[in-house]
């Protein structure tokens, strides 16, 4: 019997043709779609609220009723995809929308008092093209392995990319000598050139999505049928016409991801708010996201190691537990303390790693587990759903209760609530987090002994 024809144990990766640099080229289409993430999350807030003069309550009603419509988006962008089945045209139609959403967006009319008008047209388009090839290239890595310990490989090489993407994207301004009162239309440019880039690498030299189901060995569905049984709904026998969160593990992942994610959410809102005017080190705002997100790409291996020794849901949880001390210590922090938020910022992107590389490897293995491969699209369609949600609330609850407090961007005056907002919200529903992924471990558990120990 050759070893195409061996069975391939539960959590054990069949034998595949994928090499590194075939995985690295899969990886590198995430360097674009991170540097279109962080513009869109974090610099469009404070780009439109100091630079534009847009009040707190408008950009906070303005970016929560478009993320809100574009989360609402997700999940029948992932159930039309499973249908077209045609990821490449999908991911290039979506970099395309991408890149016309991000010259919009950085580039607003000059002297016009209805910036907010020229914000929610542009970030039709570049929601719209986040969405269709970020779900689109999730779906297309879940289904390259079979094993949770394959999925965090995959997953980890991913965020890897993705985080020196994020540090790109955070140092661009920078390095292109923009002033804080201009436009950025250099920068825009230098996105679509990386958008260019990442597109044609990865469809050049990755792994055809279309391989990803010969991928997977009928022995290791079979395997996996027999440990998911005795969890699954009895509803579950035909799984292409019922709803990706119908199995409980799922379920209580995405619940875990929920909290955790507006934990993440708050602080990444409002960093450059904390920045500017609690700390006043507007000008080092590059170089404490690039400790940052650097720290988080360093801690990738680590995370990796972690969970394969002690289980992929335990080392989250883990993760959740430290991140609250190591952040905590932004409350100490005021006007000039550059070298204490460094540490600070060293200290919480080392957790961060986890947040990135396990529960995307989690969910993936639970598709598997649950042989939905022909649903793949739609579970991370609502998982980036959940994702744009809580992103959504942290920006539009945050900002105008931060105004109803009496806080003004750029102003030293009543800074006692953003400090609140940024430091101590966060740790407490890391806390909580923990909490919600300790009372679902057990549904994890049950599905493989690599998810936890």
């Amino acid at each position: 019997m050759t070893g195409h024809d061996q069975p391939t144990p539960v959590g054990l990766d069949p034998p595949t043709t994928h090499t590194r640099f075939a995985l690295l080229a899969y990886a590198t289409l995430a360097l674009p779609l991170a540097c279109a993430a962080l513009p869109m999350y974090v610099l469009l807030p404070a780009l439109y609220g100091n630079q534009q003069g847009l009040s707190l309550s408008l950009l906070g009603a303005v970016l929560l009723l478009t993320r809100c419509a574009d989360a609402v988006a997700d999940p029948l962008i992932g159930w039309a995809s499973d249908r077209l089945q045609q990821p490449r045209t999908l991911i290039c139609v979506g970099m395309l929308l991408l890149t016309t959403g991000m010259a919009l967006a950085f580039n607003p009319p000059t002297g016009s008092a209805q910036h907010w008008h020229w914000l929610a047209l542009a970030l039709v388009p570049l929601y719209a093209g986040y969405s269709l090839a970020s779900i689109n290239y999730f779906s297309w890595g879940a289904q390259l392995h079979t094993s949770i310990e394959g999925h965090t490989r995959v997953t980890s090489m991913r965020e890897a990319l993705g985080l020196f993407g994020v540090i790109i994207a955070s140092t661009l301004p920078m390095l292109l000598n923009e002033t804080s009162t201009a436009t950025m239309p250099r920068y825009s440019v230098a996105l679509a050139v990386l958008f260019l880039f990442g597109t044609v690498i990865a469809l050049r030299y990755a792994p055809p999505p279309t391989q990803r189901r010969q991928a997977v060995h009928q022995d290791a569905l079979q395997a996996a049928h027999i440990c998911s049984t005795q969890y699954a709904d009895a509803t579950t026998t035909n799984a292409g016409r019922h709803w990706p969160l119908r199995h409980p593990a799922v379920r209580g992942l995405f619940a875990a991801f929920v909290v955790n994610g507006i934990a993440s959410a708050l602080p990444a809102t409002l960093v450059l708010f904390f920045v500017g005017d609690v700390l006043q080190l507007h000008a080092s705002t590059g170089i404490f996201l690039s400790a940052y997100f650097l720290a988080g790409a360093c801690s990738l291996p680590m995370w990796q190691r972690i969970a394969r020794r002690v289980g992929a849901a335990r080392a989250w949880q883990w993760s959740m537990l430290l991140s609250i001390p190591a952040f905590s210590g932004a409350w100490l922090l005021g006007a000039g303390d550059q070298f204490g938020y460094l540490v600070v910022c060293v200290l919480s992107g080392l957790m961060l790693g986890a947040d990135l590389a396990l529960p995307p490897a989690l969910l993936a293995h639970l598709i598997q587990t649950h042989h939905d491969q022909a649903q793949t699209n739609a579970y991370f369609g609502w998982w980036t759903f959940v994702t744009k949600l809580n992103l959504a609330l942290a920006a539009g609850l945050s900002l105008p209760l931060l105004q109803w407090l009496g806080y003004i961007p750029s102003s030293q005056e009543h800074i006692a609530p953003l400090r609140m907002a940024y430091c101590f919200w966060p740790c407490v529903l890391k806390l909580l987090a923990a909490g919600v992924l300790q009372q679902q471990r057990r549904l994890l558990l049950a599905h493989s002994r690599f998810i936890d120990r």
